[in-house]
């Protein structure tokens, strides 16, 4: 398969400055991070993509050669994606320095998001709505409040790490060497042992529950957006803050509507003689039946626009508008006195039909 554009990847222009480029892959990252996308199988080809973009673009020299040559020309200099890389994570590890939220404003313990899905039907989209999700998240322990420690039980420093909380370790990667920080593997990144372990969650301070959350979610919001609810995900190990809940919207088909943005695309049928002579019609619209003008002289496939039946922005104003597309109904099964008198009109508009067959 072609490779894609780098710049196209990231989302910014080809005259885009280094700190544009970094926010970019930042915002990408962040957004293809496996927690927020368990439900993506492709989330990994994804961040792949954007990393090796990140690399060749965050790069003065591969830029330049990339902006020259083009895939090619990196190719023939010998650069090699990813080159050093392992799994997925080290790829967060080297990017971020063990922390795969790093560079984004967050402490290294918050907890991780979590992803959930609700599924709407197109005429809810007209108003705000509210949805109830249930999802298994990691809490703090009521029993010991998080300190993993029996209640009345006393609580030791941690001597792996000399109660800092974190291991470091350094390595080298194509980007030099990077410094991990890492939870201490004995305290869990607390610097601190109990004594007595909670009976409840073992001394890990947290457990695991079903949570349920009340979605707020606006009206004309689109087929694959997110609401994002702030601090609804898994709690962070050593008191850290807890992680975000990601709700994705989906919005079921419907049968009788397409939707493009805020406009809505239909179909009428209409009998032939009211294409004719014209008439009026009875068309759905989400907001129930309404009359439609069908205008004399009217062809299979024409439009006519019913504004402001259609769907709202996101952000509040004017509803946009449906479309109508006229599909004409040729009788069939006509008796012998139908078929004459539609043979009558075709001849008194000029449209003799050739003889039958007897």
């Amino acid at each position: 398969m072609a490779k894609r554009d780098y710049y196209q990847v990231l989302g910014v222009d080809r005259s885009a400055s280094e700190g544009e480029i970094k926010k970019a892959f930042r915002s990408l990252a962040r957004e293809l991070h496996p927690d927020v996308n368990a439900h993506d199988p492709e989330a990994e080809e994804k961040f792949k993509e954007a990393a090796e973009a990140y690399e060749v673009l965050s790069d003065h020299g591969r830029r330049e050669t990339y902006d020259r040559f083009g895939h090619a020309g990196l190719r023939s200099g010998g650069f090699t994606p990813g080159a050093g890389f392992g799994t997925f994570q080290d790829m967060f590890d080297a990017l971020f320095g063990g922390d795969p939220f790093g560079g984004f404003g967050r402490a290294a313990d918050t907890g991780a998001d979590v992803a959930a899905r609700v599924e709407l039907r197109l005429e809810d989209v007209l108003t705000d709505q509210k949805r109830e999700v249930s999802f298994e998240a990691v809490s703090v322990c009521d029993r010991c409040r998080g300190n993993g420690a029996e209640p009345g039980t006393p609580i030791e420093t941690c001597d792996r790490c000399g109660g800092t909380g974190q291991l470091r370790e350094v390595s080298r990667s194509i980007f030099g060497q990077v410094v991990r920080a890492m939870p201490g593997d004995k305290c869990g990144g607390d610097g601190r042992i109990p004594e007595t372990p909670c009976e409840h969650c073992g001394g890990a301070a947290r457990v695991t529950e079903m949570s349920n959350w009340e979605v707020d979610i606006p009206a004309g919001i689109e087929d694959g957006q997110r609401v994002r609810i702030a601090g609804a995900g898994h709690a962070g190990a050593a008191a850290g803050h807890q992680g975000d809940l990601y709700v994705e919207i989906l919005i079921a088909d419907h049968e009788r509507f397409a939707r493009q943005g805020t406009e809505l695309v239909s179909r009428a049928e209409v009998p032939v003689t009211t294409a004719i002579v014209g008439g009026e019609i009875s068309v759905p619209t989400l907001d129930g039946e309404v009359a439609v003008e069908v205008p004399a002289g009217t062809q299979h496939g024409e439009v006519t626009v019913l504004e402001g039946q259609g769907l709202p922005p996101l952000h509040g104003g004017t509803r946009g508008d449906q479309h109508i597309v006229f599909q004409l109904v040729v009788p069939t099964g006509l008796d012998a006195e139908q078929r004459e008198a539609a043979e009558r009109l075709a001849e008194a508009l000029g449209q003799p039909q050739p003889s039958r067959r007897r």
